[in-house]
């Protein structure tokens, strides 16, 4: 059976994780001078409270080669082959290190890199399409082409508590960011073609500009594939989770409404407060 393996960035739970039997590698958190593992001994919460007290968001940077390589040994003694996803390639160079350690264990030909060209749920939203090919034994071809398939269909995007984060992370200038915080205005980020770009701009109090966010979305709601949707979110208010939740299960299109927490790589960008809803258009 072919393996499904994901960069730490897809913000997958440890349940769907088990579930699906995906394996991690991790992205890198440094904390000044301390550098951690996304998802493993590192929380949001504990970069929050970094960043504030230091006034910059931490650096991230892509898994260690001999991480990547340790943890497709296994898999290739076995003579299984390997389907690695990653984040977009205009933000990490994570895909280039899966890469490596292919050549490294001279595996080219069984270890297959897919760069997602998105972020967070948007790449998760994939791995598990993946993940159920494989276990209905699918072949590495099979998988590829469905997946290259779906990446256009992919719909990602998150709306913003504060500009804050994104001012420090440097994808927002100040004089936005002093704006935002004087107006109230909570950006929603799209991702397309592999980046992030500001769109609509919504005002008042973030649980009302998320669901106007979350309502505007409904005629594509409604066009999506009816499998799967997320809501994803980096420590928002339970009140707005569950209200997100119930509005999605009104509509009747979903058979599985997941939730997840944006892990730490993510987490460091947006800042806490963040939601987003990530499913797949039909095709």
């Amino acid at each position: 059976m072919v393996k499904i393996i994901s960069d730490s960035t897809c913000d997958l739970s440890p349940e769907l994780i088990a579930k699906y039997d995906i394996d991690i590698l991790p992205l890198h958190i440094l904390l000044g001078e301390d550098e951690y593992e996304d998802g493993k001994n590192i929380t949001p919460e504990q970069i929050y409270s970094w960043s504030d007290e230091n006034k910059t968001t931490p650096k991230t940077s892509a898994p260690a080669l001999t991480d990547a390589i340790e943890l497709f040994k296994p898999y290739i003694d076995e003579g299984r082959e390997i389907v690695c996803f990653s984040i977009s390639s205009s933000m990490s160079t994570s895909g280039n290190v899966m890469r490596i350690a292919a050549e490294e264990l001279e595996a080219e030909d069984r270890i297959t890199v897919i760069d997602s060209a998105n972020l967070s749920t948007g790449i998760g939203l994939l791995v598990i399409e993946a993940a159920i090919m494989a276990q209905n034994n699918h072949t590495v071809e099979e998988i590829v082409s469905a997946i290259e398939a779906l990446k256009p269909n992919v719909r990602a995007s998150f709306v913003v508590d504060t500009l804050t984060y994104l001012y420090r992370g440097g994808r927002c200038n100040a004089v936005s960011a002093m704006a935002g915080g004087v107006l109230k205005l909570h950006p929603k980020i799209v991702v397309e073609n592999g980046a992030m770009n500001a769109s609509k701009k919504y005002r008042g109090k973030i649980n009302s500009a998320i669901m106007t966010y979350v309502k505007d979305m409904e005629d594509d709601l409604k066009a999506a594939r009816p499998n799967r949707v997320f809501i994803t979110h980096s420590g928002c208010d339970r009140t707005i989770v569950e209200e997100v939740h119930s509005y999605l299960e009104n509509l009747g299109v979903f058979s599985e409404i997941l939730e997840t927490r944006a892990g730490g790589v993510i987490s460091s960008h947006c800042g806490p407060g963040t939601l987003g809803v990530l499913f797949i258009q039909s095709m």
